[in-house]
């Protein structure tokens, strides 16, 4: 039986993207972000809730990262988990999770520097360049009559 194995999150970077070129030409990124959540217990005390997610980058969206992503940048990421294992320098083992990206958008407009320079915006999506970004179809929402018995929802 097939399986899924799919990642979205939405969350604000807690450093700057550490990128790596390596020697056989690829090129990959690596950053974590921060999700949070928050509720009110039944003392009506507020508590809130972040998990740091390992993200990882490869090529086109390695390079995407590493021009326009900062910490602090809220980012939308979907992706897969890929579970890692390794020994440590004192033969432990130890594993762990990461998330390969497979598309991922910068969310929020321009950003001002402390310098009050305005930085570039990324591009609304940024995909791998397997898969090109795909022309829009949809139908206006006016191209459904009044009388029509289908329904007007654009969805």
């Amino acid at each position: 039986m097939a399986g899924v194995n799919k990642v979205i999150l939405l969350g604000n970077l807690g450093s700057d993207p550490e990128v790596r070129y390596l020697d056989s030409g690829s090129v990959v990124a690596k950053f974590n972000i921060a999700t949070s959540e928050s509720y009110t217990t039944k003392g009506g005390e507020r508590v809130e809730q972040t998990e740091w997610h390992k993200i990882e980058l490869w090529d086109n969206l390695a390079k995407t990262a590493e021009q326009y992503l900062k910490k602090g940048n809220t980012v939308y990421v979907e992706g897969k988990i890929k579970t890692e294992q390794w020994t440590d320098k004192d033969g432990v083992q130890k594993s762990g999770i990461r998330i390969r990206a497979t598309s991922m958008t910068l969310v929020g407009g321009r950003r001002e520097s402390a310098e009050g320079d305005s930085q570039p915006s990324a591009p609304a999506a940024s995909r791998p360049a397997a898969t090109p970004p795909a022309a829009s179809s949809a139908p206006a929402f006016d191209s459904v009559s009044a009388g029509s018995s289908e329904d007007d929802l654009p969805f």
